[in-house]
This record gives structure tokens, C-alpha cells and sequence, in this order.
């Protein structure tokens, strides 16, 4: 494996990052009618943990209850909410809470939904099943941060997060890559970039991030510099266009990097390839 550009102090700093998020769990917070809410929660919480997902469906919500809430999923059943759904969700948006919004039963997409962006607010027509998936991504987006952490413990947003995070970064990687202009001092910038990505995804799969799986993790990494160095090589040979160049292989082998480190991962790592590797070979 190429040598990284990195300080061992800066990669140990990364997963010292990561593992005290993932610890320092906020809980998801689900509330509204009883019903269609209900239904989410059994959606969202499938083979997760309980602590995870705060079950407030049909029940009264305080100040209490959002206290270290990383999210505010909140059903309204029909057209529009009532002055009680009102309330709850100016108590959300008094108390910094992030809100998802699920119309139940409504027939169109309302965008007046009081203290809700109109980008958050989801509708089930009469009918329909409840729309977890569409639910799972605007929790991955507005839960940058620590969305990796609830992905680990509640495994219906492992994939709406992963998603997220790869493109999260890959964006960052392609603004970077073009916006460093001093050959070789992106290498660092970008590795470290990417190891915070593959790192995410690690924990969204609920792996340990230990001193005994770097070698593994940075094995995964080690690939991402052919694709910068080519990058940078671009810049002597299409003058003016390199830069455009140079953030678009950025982006690129930024977001291939994380598909191939969520494909590992959700094989189990190195655990699950030697498992299947197991399983060959007791075949042949």
C-alpha cells in the first residue's frame, strides 16, 4: 500500500472524533397520531435499539421529551395540523429540534405546514403505506453529524445515511480539489477527508473503530491516491482546464471510494470476507 500523507497523531484524532459521536447517542424522536405513527416507529425501530428511537406516538410532548432529541419525526393525520400538532411543533422549533413532518392521509403536498421547511414535510396519501424510506433520507440529511450513529443502532437508516455521507464528502472533495491551488497540499486535505467518510461509514454499520483496524481501514483509503494522482498530473497537461479537472476526479474517486467502503462493510469487513472465504472453501 502507498504511503499516506498523513500524521499518525492526525488519523488517531479522526477516530477519536468519530468514536466519541457515536457514543454520545441523541435519540430520534417519534410522535403524533397514534396510528400512522405508531406504524413508523415499528418501521424505524425493525431490528434496532430501542434506546435509539424515543416512541412518543399518541402521547403528549413536553420540553422534556426533546431534551437531546437528534430529530422530531411528527405525523399529523389528515389534510393539516391541528393547534395541538401546532404547538408540539413550535415547541421543536423553540427547542433547535430539526422536524420531519409526515402528512398521513393528505391528498396533496401542502407547503405551509407551521414550523416545518416545505422540504421536510412528506405526505401518505389515503392508503399508502407509511413512507419510511422517503422518512429514512431527510433524517440522513438533516442528521449530518450524528446520523452515523443512529444508523448503527437502528439499521432501517443504515442506507439513507451511508448515501448521505458519501455524498457529503464527495462534494467536499470536489469543491477542495479545485479550490487548493499549491500541487501536493491537497493530498492531506482529502485523504483525511476521506478517511473521516470511511470511518462514518464504519460506525453507520456499527463496526469498532480501534488501533487494530487502521491498517485494515487505511488498506481501503491507500486506493483513493491513484485517482489524485492522476488529478494532479491533468494540471501540466490541459492548462486552464486542470483545476476543473482536478475537483472532478476529486469527486469522483471520493464518491468510488465510498460505494467500495460500503459494499466492505456491509460484507462484514474483514470479519465477513474471511467468513465467506470459510464458507468456500468448506464447499470445494
Amino acid at each position: 500500500m502507498r504511503r499516506l500523507p498523513l500524521h499518525p497523531a492526525a488519523v488517531y484524532g479522526v477516530i477519536k472524533e468519530i468514536r466519541a459521536a457515536a457514543e454520545d447517542l441523541s435519540p430520534l424522536v417519534v410522535a403524533g397520531a397514534a396510528g400512522p405513527a405508531g406504524e413508523l416507529v415499528a418501521a424505524l425501530a425493525a431490528g434496532g435499539d430501542s434506546s435509539a428511537l424515543r416512541d412518543l406516538s399518541g402521547r403528549e410532548v413536553t420540553k422534556y421529551d426533546l431534551q437531546g432529541a437528534a430529530l422530531l419525526v411528527y405525523v399529523v393525520e389528515g389534510e393539516r395540523p391541528t393547534s395541538e400538532d401546532e404547538q408540539v411543533l413550535r415547541l421543536a422549533d423553540r427547542s433547535d429540534v430539526e422536524v420531519v413532518c409526515v402528512l398521513a392521509g393528505a391528498r396533496s403536498h401542502r407547503l405551509d405546514v407551521p414550523y416545518v421547511p416545505a422540504t421536510s414535510v412528506v405526505v401518505a396519501p389515503p392508503g399508502a403505506p407509511m413512507p419510511v424510506d422517503r422518512v429514512a433520507e431527510l433524517v440522513a440529511s438533516l442528521t449530518e453529524e450524528n446520523g452515523y450513529g443512529l444508523a448503527a443502532r437502528l439499521p432501517r437508516l443504515r442506507e439513507a445515511v451511508v448515501a448521505a455521507i458519501v455524498r457529503r464528502f464527495s462534494r467536499q472533495n470536489g469543491i477542495l480539489g479545485v479550490a487548493i491551488f499549491v500541487p501536493g497540499a491537497d493530498f492531506p486535505v482529502l485523504t483525511l477527508n476521506q478517511l473521516r467518510m470511511i470511518f462514518r461509514i464504519a460506525a453507520a454499520h456499527g463496526e469498532q473503530i480501534d488501533r487494530e483496524r487502521i491498517p485494515e481501514i487505511l488498506a481501503v483509503v491507500g486506493a483513493g491516491l491513484g485517482f489524485r494522482t492522476v488529478a494532479r498530473e491533468a494540471l501540466g497537461f490541459i492548462p486552464g482546464l486542470g483545476w476543473a479537472i482536478k475537483g472532478g476526479v476529486a469527486y469522483m474517486g471520493t464518491k468510488a471510494l465510498g460505494k467500495a467502503a460500503t459494499a466492505y462493510f456491509e460484507q462484514g469487513g474483514a470479519r465477513g470476507l474471511a467468513l465467506a472465504a470459510d464458507a468456500v472453501r468448506s464447499r470445494s
